[in-house]
C-alpha cells in the first residue's frame, strides 16, 4: 500500500510538471497592440510573418521608397525615383490585406490599423515596395499599385513584409491573395489570427471607436472645444459653401460672437447620389459625423457621414433643411486673418457631467476656417504653378499677395478653367496687379490662406 501511495505520488508529480512546462510553452500574442481578447491558450502563437523574407532576385519589380502621404491602414502614397510614374509617386495599394476603413468612413479597428502601418513606417530606416510580377499593377481604380511594402528599422537587419504584419496582427482581412507569392503564407497567417481571436476576429469592442449616438451641438460648440469630440460622433447644422473633391464646406453664424465658425466635410466616394444632392451648394443641412484629424493637412474634418432615402428616419443620415442660401464672404483684413485673436467664454463638461465655464483664446483663421471669407485691395507680389502632371492638383495657382499695410497673404486657387473648359494659367493674374478675392479659409503649413474655386472668385481692378 505504502508502495502504491509512493507510486501514485509519483505520478501526480510527474504530471504537474508535465503541464507547468505546457504552460510555459505556449506562446500568446505580443501585448502591444496585437489582440484585445484573450487568445485560444492551446494553440502556440507563431510569428509566422518573420519567416519570410524579402529577395532582391526574385525578379519582381521592386523599387527603393519612402512616405509622402500615409493614408491608412492599407494604403500610403509613396515617394519613388522609378520614371515609370510620373511626378514620382507610387499610390500602394497593399497586397493580400483589407483593414477597416478610417477616412471617408470610421469602422471598428480602422484606427489601430492605420496607427499599426504608420507607425511601422516611421520606424522605418529603409522601405521597399515590391510587385507581384515583374511589372507594376495598377488596382481596379487605375490610380493606386498593388504591392507588398517591406521594412527595416536598422541598417542590420532583415526586411520585414508589413502587409504580412498587418494580417498577422488581425487587423485586417485576406483581400486578393490567393493568387499572389504570398498564398500560402497569407492563409496560415490569417487562420492564426482567427483562432487567436485578434481585433477583428474578436468580439470585442474597440475601445478607439465611438459606438454611442451623435452628440448634438452647434458649429460653435464644436470648433471651441473640437479636440474634446475627436473621433465621437456629433451632429450640427450649417450652411453649404462649397462642394469640391468629395468634400463640402460647412459654416454657420452665430450671433453672440458675430463670426460665421466653418469646418469642411470629407464624404469620398461613399455617400451617393442622394446625399450628394443634399450636399448641393445653398442647402441648409443637418450634418451627422465623425470628428477627424486630419494629420497630412494639420485640420479637423467631419467623416464617416451616410445617408439613405430607403431610410429616412435612421438617425445617422444627414439631412437638407432648406435651400436658397449663398456664402457670407465676410469682409477680412490679410492681418487678422493671419493673427487675430479671439476670446470666447466656453463651457465644458468633465466625466461626471459638471459643467465650468472659462474663457479661451482663438486663432480668428481657425474658427473661420472651411467657412468663407473676402479679402480686398490685394497686390499680387507672385505666383506658383503646381508642376506635377501625375497629381490633380497639376496646374493650381499659389498667388502671394500684399495686403495695404504690408501683409503678405497667399490665394490657393483649385485648377481653375475657362468657359471652354482650358486651365487658366498664372498670365491671366499680371504680377503687380490689385485684386478682390473671395473663397474658403484654409492653412498650410500652419499658415492661414485663401483657398479660392473660380476665377470668377478673383475681379482684378488695376492690371499691369
Amino acid at each position: 500500500m505504502k508502495n502504491f501511495s509512493k507510486i501514485l505520488i509519483l505520478l501526480l508529480a510527474i504530471c504537474m510538471v508535465t503541464g507547468c512546462f505546457a504552460a510555459c510553452n505556449q506562446t500568446t500574442p505580443p501585448a502591444d497592440g496585437t489582440g484585445e481578447g484573450q487568445s485560444d491558450a492551446t494553440e502556440e502563437f507563431v510569428d509566422y510573418a518573420s519567416t519570410v523574407k524579402f529577395d532582391p532576385n526574385s525578379g519582381r519589380a521592386s523599387a527603393p521608397v519612402t512616405v509622402k502621404t500615409f493614408v491608412d491602414g492599407d494604403t500610403t502614397h509613396f515617394n519613388i525615383s522609378d520614371p515609370s510614374f510620373d511626378g514620382g509617386v507610387l499610390k500602394a495599394r497593399y497586397l493580400g490585406v483589407n483593414t477597416p476603413e478610417s477616412t471617408g468612413q470610421i469602422e471598428p479597428w480602422g484606427k489601430k490599423a492605420s496607427n499599426f502601418t504608420k507607425e511601422a513606417l516611421k520606424s522605418a530606416t529603409s522601405i521597399i515596395v515590391e510587385s507581384d510580377t515583374a511589372i507594376w499593377n495598377p488596382d481596379s481604380t487605375g490610380d493606386r499599385y498593388l504591392v507588398w511594402v517591406w521594412y527595416k528599422t536598422a541598417a542590420d537587419t532583415d526586411y520585414h513584409c508589413l502587409n504580412l504584419e498587418i494580417l498577422q496582427q488581425g487587423l485586417a482581412l485576406a483581400s486578393k491573395s490567393s493568387d499572389t507569392v504570398y498564398a500560402d503564407i497569407c492563409v496560415t497567417i490569417l487562420n492564426q489570427a482567427v483562432k487567436h481571436k485578434l481585433h477583428v476576429h474578436s468580439k470585442d469592442k474597440d475601445p478607439d471607436f465611438y459606438y454611442g449616438a451623435a452628440l448634438p451641438m452647434t458649429l460653435k460648440e464644436l470648433k471651441t472645444n473640437i479636440q474634446s469630440y475627436r473621433d465621437k460622433s456629433v451632429s450640427f447644422e450649417g450652411v453649404v459653401i462649397r462642394n469640391s473633391n468629395q468634400t463640402a464646406y460647412i459654416e454657420e453664424y452665430d450671433e453672440e460672437t458675430g463670426l460665421y465658425f466653418g469646418i469642411q466635410v470629407y464624404y469620398g466616394y461613399n455617400l451617393g447620389y442622394y446625399g450628394e444632392e443634399v450636399l448641393t451648394v445653398g442647402n441648409r443641412v443637418l450634418i451627422v459625423g465623425s470628428v477627424q484629424y486630419y494629420e497630412t493637412g494639420g485640420t479637423y474634418q467631419i467623416s464617416d457621414i451616410f445617408c439613405s432615402a430607403m431610410r429616412p428616419d435612421d438617425p445617422k443620415n444627414i439631412k437638407k433643411i432648406s435651400d436658397g442660401h449663398s456664402a457670407a464672404y465676410t469682409e477680412v483684413s490679410a492681418k487678422d486673418l493671419l493673427t487675430k485673436k479671439v476670446d470666447i467664454e466656453v463651457t465644458t463638461v468633465d466625466e461626471d457631467g459638471n459643467e465650468s465655464v472659462e474663457t479661451k483664446s482663438y486663432d480668428y483663421g481657425f474658427l473661420t476656417m472651411h467657412g468663407s471669407a473676402a479679402l480686398k485691395d490685394l497686390v499680387i507680389k507672385s505666383i506658383y504653378t503646381t508642376q506635377n502632371e501625375d497629381s490633380a492638383n497639376f496646374g493650381a495657382l499659389s498667388i502671394t499677395c500684399e495686403a495695404r499695410d504690408g501683409t503678405e497673404i497667399v490665394l490657393r486657387t483649385i485648377v481653375l478653367k475657362d468657359g471652354d473648359g482650358k486651365t487658366i494659367t498664372a498670365d491671366a493674374f499680371p504680377i503687380g496687379s490689385i485684386i478682390d478675392a473671395k473663397g474658403v479659409v484654409d492653412v498650410y503649413n500652419g499658415v492661414y490662406q485663401l483657398k479660392v474655386f473660380s476665377a470668377a472668385d478673383i475681379t482684378i481692378h488695376v492690371q499691369q
